[in-house]
């Protein structure tokens, strides 16, 4: 027995190629399968991986050369250091005559500050007293390449430079006053006063701040003490003071290289999307 079908028959598919035929409005119109796309779990999946970059692909990662510094990564301590160890060559090898009045004529003493402040202030700023051997200068490497990585090199120069102007000055000018009013003898405005510790003594205090709590408490809580102990031994109670002031303006700092810390993170380049 035949069987039959009654309603209206569905035609069979055009082969493939073949144009969409025209109605009485035109073609017939495509739908629009746009929000159809979007409801299929996996493209999401994989469009939501491919525009947002992971923490791990966003995190830098460590990598042990970075305490040193380079001429590409950190331009300014790579400068600073090599004329650091350019003068420190000269004062091991030059005659000590000459060395003692080079020294003198960098010093940043009353007199020096009250003719040429500028030029002292410089020029004291190129010597490492106790030359290359000193601890000081292991900390500039390190200290200010870690900073200068953080904040770049022209806010990791004006950090030290703040802590060797700054410091240099508070300590100074009180002995100038002090000259004046007849408290010192007039032969402490030719004090014999060089070197890079308070601009590395700022630096620390300033980048304590970038560290993490568990970094920070302790180095501050470190140099603070070797600091203060100087300071009770009294052989040379100014310099222990300015190296004191010069940590605590590093560390007054912290708003100014926190916020550049920010703003350098938030520019680090993103993942590359993902061809889907």
């Amino acid at each position: 027995m035949e069987r039959t079908v009654t309603g209206p028959a569905t035609g069979a598919s055009p082969p493939l190629g073949t144009p969409l035929p025209a109605g009485p409005a035109g073609p017939t119109s495509v739908p629009d399968l746009t929000g159809l796309l979007d409801g299929v779990p996996r493209q999401r999946e994989t469009t939501a991986r491919a525009t947002a970059p992971s923490p791990a692909a966003a995190r830098r990662p460590f990598r042990p050369w970075h305490l040193l510094p380079t001429p590409t990564g950190t331009p300014f301590t790579f400068a600073y250091a090599s004329v650091l160890a350019l003068t420190s060559l000269v004062a091991a090898c030059a005659d000590p005559a000459l060395v003692h009045t080079l020294h003198e004529g960098s010093s940043t003493d009353v007199a020096h500050l009250v003719r040429t402040p500028v030029l002292v202030l410089l020029a004291s700023a190129l010597w490492i007293a106790g030359g290359v051997v000193s601890p000081y200068a292991a900390a500039f490497v390190l200290v200010l390449s870690a900073l200068e990585r953080r904040i770049g090199g022209a806010r990791a120069a004006g950090v030290f430079l703040a802590g060797h102007v700054l410091a240099t000055l508070a300590t100074e000018v009180p002995v100038g006053l002090a000259v004046l009013f007849g408290r010192l003898p007039v032969t402490s405005l030719h004090r014999l006063d060089y070197g890079i510790s308070f601009g590395v003594a700022a630096s620390i205090g300033a980048l304590s701040g970038l560290l993490t709590p568990w970094l920070r408490w302790p180095l501050l809580t470190l140099v603070a003490s070797m600091l203060v102990d100087d300071l009770i031994a009294f052989q040379d109670p100014m310099t222990n003071w300015g190296h004191l002031i010069a940590l605590t303006i590093g560390i007054a700092g912290w708003p100014l290289v926190r916020r550049r810390q920010r703003s350098q993170d938030v520019r680090l380049p993103a993942a590359s999307p993902v061809s889907v």
